[in-house]
């Protein structure tokens, strides 16, 4: 088991920004989240990394109970994230070798001399990634698209056991979009990959891989599932509260409102 959440709820300056989430990701497994601003999509991402404690139910992620076991660093280790806040951290004068590289001390910049070990896996994501014939150049004179590849292979870097992608595609103009989207997808495909959640709130970045779907409502988990059972014109006409259609093209949804 990645994750296991057992009725938990999150309260903050009196207010429940999350409650009665129950949500299981076995290894393997690659989950869209998918919410409107507001939802708590980032709330909930906070406490899987141990930012928040949650105010009632049980967490558990890669078997680290919150309350029972050390957390902390060491769980966040174990998870790779790429979100708009980690890359706003990121030093603009550092080479995109050098970003990935400190994905393997996780940290923000580089302080430690890497492995060869190290430097052998980062030219290995830097490849993989497409990222290699910018490898030298600065992070801040990188495209977002560019930049988004770079946070990726930073996160990889530990090989670990989640992989959480919070919106990775903003900014991105249609192309960069499908470009990332599609080695994304690849990630998803390799042998030993993490499990993976894509945050978003836009119903055709959910790609084939992302085979189940948690739909999160104010703070509460309006349904979970099969993605082709969630992505399905009824329910997200009820999710959204306005009578919309969903078209199922190449294995990839489209939303339209009727």
């Amino acid at each position: 088991m990645v994750l296991d959440l057992q009725q938990v709820g999150l309260k903050k300056d009196g207010n429940w920004i999350l409650k009665g989430i129950d949500w299981h990701i076995e290894k393997g497994e690659h989950w869209a989240l998918l919410g409107l601003n507001g939802a708590g999509k980032t709330a909930l991402l906070h406490m899987l990394c141990a930012y928040y404690f949650p105010t009632e139910g049980k967490v558990k992620v890669i078997n680290k109970q919150f309350g029972k076991d050390v957390l902390g660093e060491q769980l966040r280790q174990q998870i790779g994230i790429v979100s708009s806040t980690m890359k706003q951290r990121i030093y603009g004068i550092d080479s995109a070798y050098q970003v990935i590289l400190s994905g393997a001390f996780a940290s923000i910049g580089l302080y430690e001399t890497p492995t060869d070990q190290m430097r052998e896996k980062a030219q290995q994501l830097l490849k993989e990634l497409d990222c290699f014939s910018y490898a030298n150049r600065p992070y801040r004179t990188l495209s977002q698209g560019e930049q988004q590849r770079v946070l990726i292979g930073r996160s990889l870097m530990n090989d670990p056991e989640l992989l959480i992608l919070d919106e990775p595609t903003t900014g991105l103009d249609f192309i960069a979009r499908e470009q990332l989207l599609e080695s994304i997808e690849r990630i998803s495909l390799e042998n030993n990959a993490p499990s993976i959640i894509y945050v978003t709130h836009h119903v055709e970045e959910i790609l084939p891989t992302f085979s189940k779907t948690l739909l999160l409502k104010k703070g509460q988990v309006f349904s979970q599932g099969l993605t082709k059972e969630m992505v399905e014109s009824e329910n997200l006409s009820q999710f959204f509260g306005l009578p919309v259609e969903v078209d199922w093209s190449e294995q990839r949804p489209t939303l339209k409102k009727k």
